[in-house]
């Protein structure tokens, strides 16, 4: 086995060039899969990734669609018997570019500048789609055999909420059956780190309107005795946290699951250089690290978090001496272990509505809420995982959670049964993935490939 491991390694380090031309490749279509946007270059990047898993020696190449929407790429190798199924993922739809003017180099034309590849889709995800071909490429190119049998599924529609993959994973439920499903769509603590997901946050969402008047009146004629709705409104949002920026919502963190000591331990044992930190997270210098007690990651991680994504009445170009009709916001909470997300959104608009003022009309419109998700990080899958990931970066790697969400992940995991789930990605604090000049760090992705290459054999 470990003869078989080198030669793939070998062949994977004779040829990284290759499969990087791979992933520029991918890069140069704009897969964004957004509603308003053409859906033909999905399309194109789906048959790319065809092609790809083809080329690699994959058995069993096809798109799969569910009742609608973007195509996904499945493909297998199924040649090792009593050997574990290893599912792995990706995805191959990106987001918007965001503003083009921003960009120091086009979104879709990958550049490689100081060790970095920038473009839309290079971290977030197509590099974990021609990282997973490119492993199983490796063994398959040489020996002509994986380890353990291997199964990939390389969603389109991941940046639009995976809307079909529960209708993928049903109508393909037997042959999406796995042991352990590895998904390449997370980020390395650091540059250089190799890093294991544990945890995610999920998000509960609301777009709040809130209104006074028919429409827009001048602000010297009727300003005093009419209520101005964004006054309102900012008065609503400010009472959803404290003066630290806590969530002052009553009820909300009764079922925040308590850390235990050596979870707080391991936290406190990962590195905090604050300049870092502010550098990495673009704060600005004279702006306070707010929140409770505890460090920054028990922040970001395992505490929920309230955060306003919109907010609109006016706007700066069209700016008048007006009391203005309506207003209107976008308000997300990040949810964390045990939080409930029916319980979280009923808690969020029945503050709202408490915290209304002048008797303004309110309407509140939900959107489809996302869970958190949480695994162990004991078990033969996670010990695996460990082990491959310090042979491909050459260092211990850490394990850490996310303050993000990933919807599908326990969308897959409860489809398959609750299988372990491994999530390793290649990009890292500067990625900037959904902003513009989205980059990876190359040496990473490649220390990426070579730990999953690392993966096939330590998980038989």
């Amino acid at each position: 086995m470990n003869d078989l491991r080198a030669k793939a390694l070998d062949h994977f380090n004779n040829h990284t060039i290759d499969h990087l031309n791979e992933l520029k490749d991918l890069v140069r279509i704009p897969s964004i899969s957004f509603p308003g946007f053409d859906p033909a270059p999905v399309r194109k990047s789906a048959e790319a990734v065809y092609n790809l898993l083809r080329n690699v020696g994959m058995q069993d190449v096809r798109i799969v669609s569910g009742n609608s929407g973007h195509p996904a790429v499945f493909g297998q190798w199924n040649d090792a018997p009593g050997k574990p199924t290893v599912l792995l993922y990706a995805h191959h739809d990106v987001q918007p570019i965001g503003n083009k003017d921003f960009w120091i180099s086009p979104p879709f034309e990958p550049t490689e500048r100081n060790g970095r590849l920038y473009g839309r889709g290079t971290s977030d995800d197509k590099a974990g789609v021609v990282m997973h071909a490119a492993a199983v490429g490796s063994y398959l190119e040489t020996a002509g055999r994986l380890p353990v049998n291997v199964k990939l599924l390389i969603e389109g529609e991941e940046e639009v909420g995976s809307t079909n993959l529960n209708d993928i994973l049903e109508q393909h439920r037997k042959l999406l059956s796995a042991d352990v499903v590895v998904i390449a769509d997370s980020e390395n603590f650091d540059s250089g780190v190799p890093t294991l997901t544990a945890s995610l946050r999920g998000i509960v969402t609301v777009n709040i309107e809130v209104r006074s008047l028919q429409s827009s009146v001048h602000s010297g004629t009727w300003g005093g005795p009419i209520p101005d709705p964004v006054l309102a409104l900012s008065r609503m949002l400010a009472s959803l946290v404290d003066d630290q920026g806590m969530p002052a919502i009553p009820g909300l963190m009764d079922k925040v699951r308590i850390l235990t000591p050596s979870e707080k331990s391991e936290l406190n044992n990962l590195p905090f250089d604050e300049a870092t930190y502010r550098k990495q997270s673009k704060l600005i210098d004279q702006v306070n690290i707010i929140g409770n007690q505890g460090t920054v990651y028990e922040k970001m991680w395992y505490q929920p978090s309230i955060a306003v994504n919109a907010f609109e009445a006016s706007s700066r170009h069209q700016a008048a001496n007006i009391v203005n009709g309506s207003a209107w916001a976008r308000v997300g909470i990040r949810i964390v272990p045990d939080m409930d997300p029916a319980e979280t959104l009923d808690l969020l608009q029945r503050h709202l509505l408490t915290h209304a003022s002048w008797g303004v009309e309110v309407k509140i419109e939900p959107e489809t809420p996302s869970h958190w998700w949480r695994t162990e990080t004991q078990g033969p899958a996670f010990t695996a995982a460990l082990k491959a990931l310090e042979k491909g970066y050459e260092r211990k790697p850490a394990v850490v959670g996310a303050g993000g969400s990933i919807p599908f992940v326990r969308t897959i995991t409860a489809a398959l049964g609750n299988a372990p789930a491994l999530l390793f990605g290649v990009g890292d604090p500067y990625t900037s993935a959904h902003s513009e000049n989205e980059s990876l760090l190359i040496s990473d992705w490649e220390k990426g490939c070579r730990s999953l290459i690392h993966l096939f054999a330590e998980l038989t």
